[in-house]
């Protein structure tokens, strides 16, 4: 680990999928698309050493404490509130455009959504509750759910916990690329569905990216990443854990800091290597080591430059007085203001969205948002007093673009 200057730093590092992967996958969409359930079976037992019976997971779960259970439910309970803020922002509206020519907007949900809920190492049930919850509030009326089977062929019983709290219609135990592709096109077993939504490895988004047409999707995430802004003032301590913390999610996590301090910047180091010391990760050790950045800003205005050139799925700030900066942070997933607004607390509890954009699509979209789950629908009517008018600009410009009976479909309704 070592300090760079801001200038020496090329944020460019975009994970793409490699073509071997994308063919790869391929077979795999081609195989479900053809062979429904029988294939399903087949690439859970090659991918996940799984001898299935049925694809369709018990739901029930009772391994909870009460601890953990009001955990989930209170985690739930914020992400609803923020949900139901955001779909009370999008409204119905009718308006007027000139005299005779009405607009509606009407908002309609997605009707089938199916999430995926990555599993192995680490069972994300936070993942199922921030995808459920605002396709809930959204009014999706059907919501299903595929997860890689645990060695017994059964789910992780959390996951069942946050899915009957959720209101999930089936889960199936089918990981990977087979599980977009049966979401995709339906198996007898699975449904086909309207959108995908939810994280996974490469080659579920390499699925997700190939499928992309056939349903929608959220976006194509890479490896998580979180850039730190930090001053003298911020605690080495807890940017060393802030920084772990996100290393610890895979061997390609992308943990940076920007400073204009190298003092706070040789502390954090320091205080990495004492933690890893005492309280040894080998993932978040390797990715730190390996893909982490220690960046030296002259001054805030080179932060705020590199941090909206990386466009972070997280972005901390932790100065003196962050209101000098927010207002000109303008690329990032989530951004976490002050020592207290661990990116943790976005992980899980705080009400906020962890589905978020990498690889620098921040730039032009946000995280996954109760929207994500609704048709923003448009409608015209158009009568007498304002056709008038605005059949002789569509004539016009139809007329312009060589576009016949474009023209004709307009002035057969003057005849």
């Amino acid at each position: 680990m070592e300090i760079k200057s801001v200038k020496e730093f090329d944020p460019g590092q975009i994970h793409e999928i490699p073509q071997e992967i994308l063919d790869s996958v391929s077979d795999i969409i081609e195989k479900v698309r053809k062979s429904g359930d029988e294939a399903l079976f087949e690439l859970t037992y090659r991918y996940d050493g799984v001898e299935l019976k049925t694809l369709r997971a018990e739901r029930k779960s009772g391994v909870a404490n009460e601890e953990e259970k009001a955990a989930i439910f209170e985690a739930y309970s914020n992400i609803f509130r923020v949900s139901e803020a955001q779909k009370n922002s999008i409204t119905n509206f009718v308006m007027e455009v000139i005299p005779g020519v009405r607009v509606r907007q009407r908002i309609k949900p997605i009707e089938k959504v199916g999430i995926y809920v990555p599993g192995g190492s680490y069972p994300l049930v936070s993942t199922l509750l921030m995808c459920g919850t605002p396709a809930k509030v959204a009014g999706v009326k059907e919501i299903y759910v595929a997860t890689p089977p645990s060695k017994n062929g059964g789910v992780n019983p959390y996951i069942l916990e946050a899915a009957d709290l959720i209101g999930v219609d089936e889960i199936f135990t089918v990981g990977g690329a087979q599980a977009i592709a049966a979401f995709a096109h339906g198996t007898e077993t699975i449904p086909r569905v309207d959108k995908i939504v939810g994280p996974g490895n490469i080659f579920v988004n390499a699925a997700k990216k190939l499928v992309y047409g056939t349903v929608g999707i959220d976006f194509i995430a890479g490896p998580t990443e979180i850039l730190i802004i930090a001053d003298d003032t911020a605690n080495p301590r807890v940017l060393a854990y802030d920084l772990l913390a996100q290393a610890e999610h895979d061997y390609n996590a992308r943990p940076m800091i920007v400073s204009t301090s190298r003092d706070l910047l040789l502390k954090v180091i320091e205080e990495i290597n004492e933690i890893l010391k005492r309280e040894p990760h080998e993932i978040a050790e390797s990715s730190i080591k390996n893909n982490g950045a220690f960046l030296f800003a002259e001054n805030l205005d080179e932060a705020v430059e590199i941090a909206n050139r990386i466009a972070p799925e997280h972005l901390e700030v932790q100065i003196k007085f962050p209101e000098r900066i927010i207002n000109r942070l303008q690329n990032f997933g989530t951004l976490f203001v002050g020592p207290l607004s661990a990116e943790v607390l976005g992980d899980y509890s705080a009400g906020v969205n962890h589905v978020l954009p990498t690889n620098g699509s921040a730039r032009f979209t946000g995280g996954l948002h109760v929207k994500d789950f609704l048709k923003i629908q448009t409608i015209l009517e158009v009568h007498e007093t304002g056709f008038d008018k605005v059949s002789k600009i569509a004539s016009t410009l139809a007329r312009i673009e060589s576009l016949y009976f474009h023209r004709r479909s307009v002035e057969v309704r003057n005849e």
